[in-house]
């Protein structure tokens, strides 16, 4: 574990060092990116997601979860509503990266496929069948960002 996170929990610790990862991965595929200022804390009034991407003129917002192996993941509504409203703003894509350390994996969940109105709790669930159906973060990334031969020619 490194010295800075010597100090924080191991959960918010490992949630750190996987958007780190993610940064770093995505910074190789060719995106601008960056680590939202207050991500993990508690800051209630923040609208911050913990992870933003750019490439192409498309942006995509990111709320990263780790989880050592394949389980159900629970997150804040609030949460949800916030990181939404940042990719409104953005004219951007919000996603909910999930790391699963044992597969060494990333998974995509576009929230905008979540069934957040009809769940009416405080926390979201996204099922562990959810997960294991979801798309590789990595392709389903390169597949929204690469262009059709008509689109690149429309261009020239």
């Amino acid at each position: 574990m490194q010295q800075a996170d010597a100090d924080i929990p191991r959960a918010r610790a490992r949630g750190f060092r996987a958007e780190r990862e993610l940064v770093t991965k995505l910074w190789k595929m060719g995106f601008a990116v960056m680590r939202g200022p207050a991500s993990g804390a508690k800051v209630r009034r923040s609208v911050y997601p913990d992870v933003i991407a750019i490439k192409d003129g498309k942006v995509f917002v990111f709320e990263v979860k780790v989880r050592s192996k394949p389980s159900s993941i629970y997150i804040d509504r609030t949460q949800l509503n916030k990181i939404i409203e940042f990719a409104r703003r953005a004219s951007g894509e919000a996603i909910v990266a999930i790391r699963i350390a044992s597969l060494r994996i990333w998974k995509a969940i576009p929230i905008n496929e979540l069934n957040i109105a009809s769940d009416t709790s405080s926390r979201v669930k996204i099922s562990r069948d959810a997960i294991d159906r979801s798309e590789d973060l990595f392709t389903y990334l390169s597949r929204k960002i690469s262009r059709s031969i008509e689109e690149y020619m429309d261009r020239r």
